[in-house]
Formats: C-alpha cells, structure tokens, sequence
C-alpha cells in the first residue's frame, strides 16, 4: 500500500476512535465533585497556586503525585472549581491513550502497510477506550491519576518501539521522560522499565541478554526513573498511612483480598455488570474463603510463565497484565481500597489486545463488523454508567443497592442526602445502616451526630454521638468544633465547649469560625476578656471579611479601658462591609459622636 494511503488510513482510524470515545463521554461534562474529588481538588490548597502544585498534601489522592496534582492545579487556573474543564481533560487523556495503543499494537504486529495489523490494532483500541470498565478512570476526576499513569505508560513502550525501530534514535528522550512522569503521577507506574525490558525481547531483541547488549544505556536510564518513588513515598509516610504496612490492613488478608479481585476484574473485563463505583475496605480472612479465586490466578501466572517460553507474544500481554495490577494487588495493603476496578484501566488493554487479535485470527473478514458491533454496545454501556454519575446521590444509592454490606456507602449516600433539603430523615437513617454495619465507624458518628443537631429534641442524642465519634478518632477537627457548638447551646456547659473550641484550634490552627466561636464564649466568661480579644483577631487575620468578628471585637475593645480608639476602627470597617449594619451605627455614634 502506497505510504499516503497508509496514513490516511491511520488518520482516519484516529479520528474514528477520538470522536467514539468523545461520544461515549459526552455526558460527563457535567458530573460533580465526587468523594476524593473533594479533597483532592475543592479543598486542596496546594493547587490554587501553580507555585505550590508539585508538593501535594499528605492525605490525600494526590499524595505522592506531584504531576497529577499539577494537572489539577493547571485545571483550576482554569475554572477553579467549575468540574467542565477537569473532565474534558480527563477525556483527552483517556483518548490520547488509545490513540497511543493503536500505534503500539499497530507497530508491534507489522509494518505500516499490513492491513491485518492496523485493523487488529484499531479494534483493541476501541474495545479498550469504550468498555465502561474504564468509566472509574475516566469520569470519576480524581481517577485522573490511572489514567494519566497509564497513558505515560503506554508513551514510553511506543517511544521506545520507535527509537528500537531507529537506533541512535532521539525517541529514547522522550522514553526515558514519559517513564519518569508517569513514576510522579502514580506508584503502579513502577513496572514500566521492565515491560519494556520484556518487550524488547519477545518483539525486538529475541533474548533478554541481546536486549542488555543493544540498549543497555536506556534501561540504565529507565531504571533510573524508579529513584524518585522512595522519596515520594517516604515523603508522604505512606501516603498518609493509607498504603503500605503498619495500616490496619494485615499483608496476608490483603493478599488473600487480590485473589477474588483479579478473577473479579477478568470477569467484568468479559462482561462488564455489575459495575461498582466503591467495594468497601473489607479483606478476605482466612485462606478458605479464596481457594477456587487462588487456583484460578496460580493457574493463569503459570500458563503466562509457559506462554513467555512457547508463545511470547501472548505470554507478553499476560506478564503486562500481572504486572501492572502487582503494585495495587499484591501483599502491600492499600487500606481504604482492597478492591477497585480504576486498576484495571491499564490492564485492560492487554485483554483487548488479546480479544481483537483472536476475533481477527477465528473470523478473518468478517471480525471488523464484529468488533465495532462490540464496540457500540460496550459505548451504550458507558453511557449509561456515565448516567450513574450525574449525582452524588446517584452514583452511592447505585453502590449502595449493589454492595449493601458496604457501610462507606451507606454513609456517603447519607452525607449526600443531607445536602438535599427535606432529606435529612433518609440522611439519617442512611447513617444508621452504616453504623449497623460497623459500629466503630467514627465519620458516620460524626455525621449522624451533625444531622441530629438540627432534629428537635435529639440535642443530647447528637452530643453523644459527637462523643463517641471523637473517641474512636481524637483528630477529628470538625467534630471537636461542632460538639463545641452543641454544648455552647446547651446552658452549663460553656466550659466544656471552650475546651472543644481549643482542641480544634490544636489540630486546625487556620479554623476561622472556631477562632470566632471560642471567642464569643470568652468574651462572655468574667476574666477572659483579653483571650476573646485574641481570638477575634486570630480569627480576622485568617478572614479580614468576617464583619461579626470586627463587632464583636468592638464590643470587646470597647469594654477594655483605653482601646476606644481601635473600636472605633474595627465599627467603621464593619460599616464598610455592612452599610446597613445598625448595631455598629449606633455603636459609633456612641464612641465617637459627631464633631469629637
């Protein structure tokens, strides 16, 4: 085939696939902040300043990713908060990827004029892009993280197909660069040096020795890449004492857990129902509860061990496949995800690539109608899954219907229930069935104990519920504050909630409303004068904006010999900011009459 017509052929398969992923996504744009999204983006300060972008928080999904937490800070210059921008990059990641495995599965099986090889390599793409297994990764925002790693990853096995196609070729650069980025975007990245390794050896080289001897220098660099993750990872004590031992979660349930989940995510991968957006942190105890799940995957391992030997091609895309899933799905626990199908975004690619080239091999001709006939209804499937997603509400009463014993669920579907006004009833009972499940579960104490504040009579109910949720957690902030609010509008207990008000402050030095809190009480205890005036300027550094606090802090000065003067400024700044403000209008006139 003339090389003109072999890249409009390739022009127009790209196009074909970037506008099916386009439309299978295209009800996305909408979808809001949704559970880590709102840590990881709406209060995460480190991506308001592209300054402070790459040393991200440590609790949070960007933990030890400091490229992704740049992508997130390059799309809030954008639109700050407004989700439209998040998604429609997360969307040209995830098509930029499958462009990148059609080139890869493209190159691999023949050159650029072999008809069987670009029709191969254009049905594994868009099997891949438009299986609603790869919805997690892509419309749930934070998930950016899989698939920016895993479009990293697949840039540096094509960048490296290209300069082993050209030796002394300058692609090795952007390899070895693609290889490192992605190290910075997420951990799972680590086993990129050595697919590339294998490849090299079952398409290129023929041996791992002759691999070495050619390309030496590039692996040495790619290896290289691994230095940074020991130091992000240390960096982040675990990723905030989420990963990693020493977690709660023991090595040996964890691993137990990854039995049933891979041959979980085959499944899904052959038939994608039911989709779960959360499967809970619950692991597998016990060795008898996963022995059918452990025969299977010791089976698979050693049928891609024997693969490796006889047929390489397909024991390649089985070592990708354990490879990449390896870091997530082994004997280090990931404690708040023993099971999540966004790890297969990756993965997945080497069933599509195993699936289209043996529909190409049984069927022939006939296998491009076959393919794209898949294809539309794997689209259809995203669309409705991307439907799910529309609400907060929707995506964890849809988890919650599915996992039922998933008490995260239950509490989530409550806290987004809560939001909606007249729901507080359903919040409630949603937080119930959450501590049912797991009575020790301290955010579903603290959630239920805020949703009773507001219930007639259920004041005492609330406060024990604050209680016992700050006994099985002492560090959460929110919930010293809030029983400090309960116990301020209790009578008797000012004392109590000053020292809840404190012990916020201790853990969240920057809690604006605590400071104000806290001093409303003291300017209310005989003695303490001088402390609330503290905390009221504590609270006015923090938010210059706050017109009770300059009031308040009038009051204050007003009462405290010699300081008339200062109150005098702190009224004028609350007329600036509330010109109708009578309280601190006649205030003033009393301080500082007309003509003084």
């Amino acid at each position: 085939m003339p090389a003109g017509d072999a890249a409009a052929r390739t022009w127009t398969a790209a196009a074909v696939i970037a506008a099916a992923v386009f439309a299978a996504y295209s009800g996305t744009f909408s979808v809001p902040l949704l559970f880590d999204d709102i840590p990881s983006i709406a209060e995460n300060p480190t991506i308001r300043h592209l300054g402070t972008s790459l040393r991200p928080p440590i609790d949070m999904t960007v933990s030890a990713r400091p490229v992704l937490n740049l992508s997130l800070a390059l799309n809030y210059a954008v639109s700050g908060t407004a989700v439209w921008s998040y998604h429609a990059v997360n969307l040209a990641i995830h098509a930029l990827a499958a462009l990148v495995l059609f080139g890869i599965v493209r190159r691999t099986l023949g050159p650029r004029s072999d008809r069987r090889a670009f029709l191969v390599a254009f049905s594994a793409a868009l099997l891949w892009a438009l299986h609603p297994l790869q919805t997690e990764s892509v419309t749930y925002i934070v998930q950016r993280a899989e698939s920016l790693m895993g479009l990293f990853y697949l840039l540096t096995l094509y960048c490296f197909i290209r300069g082993a196609a050209e030796e002394g070729s300058r692609w090795y650069i952007p390899c070895v660069g693609a290889c490192l980025l992605g190290m910075a975007t997420k951990e799972v990245m680590v086993s990129a040096p050595l697919v590339v390794l294998l490849y090299d050896r079952t398409f290129v080289a023929g041996s791992f020795r002759e691999a070495w001897r050619r390309r030496r220098r590039v692996y040495a660099a790619l290896a290289g890449t691994w230095v940074i993750l020991p130091f992000l990872v240390l960096a982040t004590h675990g990723r905030g004492g989420s990963a990693g031992f020493g977690n709660g979660v023991s090595a040996w349930d964890y691993a137990l857990t990854q039995f049933p989940a891979v041959v979980h995510y085959l499944r899904l991968g052959l038939w994608p129902r039911p989709l779960v957006f959360d499967y809970g942190t619950g692991p597998a105890h016990g060795m008898d509860s996963v022995v059918p799940d452990a025969l299977f995957v010791a089976g698979l391992v050693a049928l891609t061990a024997w693969a490796l030997v006889r047929r390489p091609a397909i024991g390649f895309l089985g070592a990708c496949f354990f490879a990449i899933l390896a870091p997530s799905s082994s004997i280090v626990p990931v404690a708040t995800e023993t099971m999540a199908e966004h790890r297969m975004y990756l993965p997945l690619a080497a069933l599509a690539v195993l699936v289209a080239s043996g529909l190409h091999r049984w069927l022939n001709r006939p296998a491009v109608p076959v393919c794209v006939a898949l294809a539309a209804v794997l689209s259809w499937m995203t669309l409705q899954r991307n439907e799910t997603y529309g609400s907060e509400e929707g995506i964890w009463r849809d988890t919650a219907a599915k996992q039922p014993g998933n008490e995260r669920a239950h509490n989530n579907l409550g806290y987004a229930l809560s939001k909606i006004p007249g729901r507080s009833a359903e919040a409630i009972a949603e937080y119930g069935e959450a501590l049912r499940l797991k009575p020790a579960y301290a955010q579903a104490q603290y959630n239920l104990a805020f949703a009773l504040v507001s219930v007639p009579g259920r004041l005492d109910d609330a406060v024990a519920h604050f209680r016992e949720a700050l006994r099985l957690d002492p560090r959460l902030f929110e919930a010293h504050y809030n029983l400090g609010v309960a116990l301020q509008g209790m009578p008797g207990h000012s004392a109590e909630a000053i020292a809840e008000y404190e012990e916020a402050l201790r853990l969240k030095p920057d809690y604006v409303q605590a400071h104000f809190n806290l001093g409303c009480l003291l300017q209310a205890t005989p003695g303490r004068l001088g402390d609330a005036i503290t905390q009221y300027e504590d609270a006015l550094g923090l938010r210059p904006s706050l017109a009770g606090a300059h009031l308040n802090l009038a009051i204050a000065l007003i009462n405290t010999p010699g300081r008339s003067a200062e109150a005098v400024d702190q009224l004028k700044d609350v007329l600036a900011l509330q010109p109708d403000n009578a309280a601190a209008r006649q205030l003033l006139a009393r301080v500082n009459p007309p003509g003084r």
